[in-house]
């Protein structure tokens, strides 16, 4: 079975937890780095559940399919982290009065 199995509904509901609450923390202190934190580690757990996906036997369907589907997830987690540490980086150059090199978010909201 994979390392993190999404494929059973508990975990998938603690990994969302988890993400929100790692959001909500990130949000109210403004620190980007606690979501490149999250953003690492569900990389790694893609990398994990990629190498698992190449060393299985071919005999084992159930397993297979289930280290594709926890694999989809990670995907989906990862591009949720990334957007959510673009929006609390801006916050964070916001809040500091930084200097911006650019707008991280104008590619997803604007419509060219």
């Amino acid at each position: 079975m994979p390392i993190i199995n999404f494929t059973n509904p508990i975990a998938v509901l603690l990994g969302v937890i988890l993400f929100v609450l790692v959001l909500y923390l990130g949000r109210e202190t403004k620190k980007s780095w606690i979501m490149a934190t999250m953003l690492v580690a569900f990389l790694l757990l893609l990398i994990a559940h990629t190498i698992e996906f190449s060393t299985i036997a071919s005999t084992s369907d159930i397993i297979r399919k289930a280290t594709m589907t926890s694999a989809t997830f990670d995907l989906v987690f990862i591009f949720l982290s990334f957007i959510t540490y673009l929006w609390i980086d801006d916050m964070e150059v916001k809040e500091g009065k930084k200097k911006s090199i650019d707008n991280s978010l104008d590619w997803f909201w604007n419509k060219a």
